[in-house]
């Protein structure tokens, strides 16, 4: 085995990691035992895990403040696993977490276009002239233009109260608080931020706060 997939294999790093890595001097290798920062590192298998975070939890091994984390959740046996994309302390949703840095890479690097579902509820309702801003024009945001595509999820419900105030977005990049600061930045709070869907994987009837292990599939 080459020693950047080694490395990668042992440490959860994708391999232009374990390459940078190598490079700054850090490894070595003694016959057939590898070190890192002089201590023997072993390859582990690869797992992927799917789970449902609850609101109120960050997607991080450190608690913020009084919020717990995600590990407060998970067994044990999974607390190697690292979070593929992450999901605020008020957003709920499909995280996935995974020991295999390439696959991290591949499904976060913004050049790959992972695209990335969102169920998404507004204080007030959105005005034509800013959806079109939105999907069709994008916000200047001080990191850079955000474009987000939109379709209502609450059309027809005929009551005149909340018909624009709920919408599907769709993502193909991941920005810290994309959402929040798009919606944020033309005067509407988000109030509540679903994620549906990563990539080729969905959500769909995992329970909240439930999780469950799967195998990779066709990336596209």
């Amino acid at each position: 085995m080459r020693l950047n997939k080694y490395l990668a294999l042992a440490l959860g790093i994708s391999r232009r990691e374990a390459d940078e890595l190598v490079a700054s001097g850090r490894v070595e290798q003694r016959g057939e035992d590898v070190l890192v920062d002089g201590k023997v590192v072993k390859p582990m298998p690869y797992k992927y895990l799917a789970f449902h975070k609850p609101v109120g939890y960050v997607s991080s091994r450190r608690a913020q403040g009084q919020a717990p984390t995600i590990y407060e959740i998970l067994p044990e046996k999974y607390h190697h696993l690292k979070p593929v994309g992450r999901l605020d302390k008020d957003s709920s949703g499909i995280i996935l977490l995974t020991n295999d840095g390439d696959f991290a890479e591949r499904m976060t690097h913004p050049k790959y276009e992972k695209e990335k579902l969102y169920e998404v509820e507004l204080d007030h309702d959105l005005t034509p002239l800013h959806q079109q801003m939105i999907a069709d024009f994008g916000v200047d945001l001080p990191d850079g233009k955000s474009k987000m595509g939109l379709a209502r999820r609450d059309e027809g419900y005929g009551d005149g109260k909340g018909e624009r105030r709920e919408w599907s977005v769709t993502l193909k990049e991941g920005r810290n608080r994309q959402i929040r600061r798009t919606f944020g930045a033309l005067g509407y709070t988000v109030v509540g931020l679903h994620r549906v869907k990563f990539g080729v994987y969905e959500l769909a009837e995992l329970p909240t706060g439930e999780w469950q292990e799967f195998t990779i599939r066709n990336q596209g």
